[in-house]
């Protein structure tokens, strides 16, 4: 996933308003290519800020952000929107015209024919989930807020950006239809392989969604920045530690610690009556061990596709968390 020079490259990054205000202070961070960035941390620390800057819908006062090699404070800021998609909480679809046309708006002003821009819209339409022959032609007040979001990340992809950044994108929607759409982007990630940043006040939605977390303290001061499951296990100083949650933070090391066939038995002497179920090797050790509390069994059988790699019992699970520290 990472290469020698990041997709995004904010370096000395400062914004200060006129009243005196300092909305992020002294911003270094690199966001690898094809990997996902979530920005998290309380009201009003820099997240929404830092994100409008990249794409300059607000100015920084001083640093550099270098998007592909490019600085793009030299950069024509309509013609940089452009090429990044954009994804918000309130999504801003166009009431009054059709949901294809929506998702064909950046390729229409790109130029794209009519014929092109309805295929891509079609094409984007079914990858978010949303069969074009039942919603194309349908309107926005026709679409529920869930499918509303799934519009707004079809839209923001349409033109095929390098780059998508998201704002709370799913944080106007209920907590069910919230997990689904994050399960639903992730899956669309793996496919296209984005280079991310999206801003979230939820630590769960941030350790879920990013390869890498940005925790942002007050007055825009980077707390730190790590993997998930090193966040987790090693907060940077007490501010991080109670904003990962606390005794909370163990349970979450769950959701973000891969199965490590390393730590997995062998299946000689097992019987099937034994085995709570068969999981794939890229799931979380929380659907491993849900798996195994659920059907109280001591063993899940792992796999790789049609491979079989060998079992897990609690004790590989608790082996794995002590790896990971």
């Amino acid at each position: 996933m990472e290469t020698s020079s990041p997709m995004i490259d904010l370096i000395d990054v400062n914004k200060t308003y006129p009243d005196g205000t300092v909305a992020v202070c002294d911003l270094s961070l690199a966001v690898p290519r094809g990997s996902v960035v979530a920005l998290v941390g309380p009201s009003g620390c820099g997240k929404s800020t830092t994100l409008k800057m990249v794409n300059r819908l607000i100015e920084p006062t001083s640093g550099r952000i270098v998007l592909d090699g490019v600085d793009v404070t030299h950069s024509d800021p309509v013609e940089l929107r452009r090429g990044i998609g954009y994804v918000i909480q309130q999504v801003g679809l166009f009431p009054h015209q059709t949901i294809a046309a929506n998702v064909a708006t950046v390729p229409s002003l790109l130029g794209w024919s009519k014929a092109q821009s309805t295929e891509r819209a079609h094409e984007l339409l079914d990858l978010v989930g949303l069969d074009p022959q039942t919603y194309a032609e349908r309107y926005p007040h026709q679409l529920s807020g869930g499918q509303r979001q799934r519009v707004g990340v079809a839209r923001a992809l349409a033109a095929d950006p390098p780059v998508l950044l998201m704002d709370e994108p799913f944080g106007a929607v209920d907590p069910v239809v919230r997990a689904r759409l994050q399960e639903e982007f992730l899956r669309i990630q793996r496919t296209l392989d984005k280079t991310v940043m999206v801003v979230t006040h939820d630590i769960d939605e941030a350790i879920r969604m990013g390869d890498r977390v940005a925790v942002f303290a007050e007055g825009g001061r980077l707390a730190q920045y790590s993997t998930p499951a090193d966040l987790l296990a090693h907060p940077a100083d007490d501010f991080v530690a109670a904003f990962v949650g606390g005794p909370e933070s163990s349970l979450r090391r769950l959701s973000v610690t891969r199965i490590d066939p390393a730590h997995l038995e062998s299946m000689d002497g097992v019987t099937a009556a034994e085995l709570g179920g068969t999981l794939d090797v890229h799931e979380p050790l929380s659907t491993a061990l849900a798996l195994l509390l659920g059907s109280d069994k001591r063993l899940v059988a792992i796999t790789d596709g049609p491979r079989f790699l060998g079992v897990l019992s609690p004790n590989g699970v608790q082996s794995m968390l002590r790896a990971s520290r």
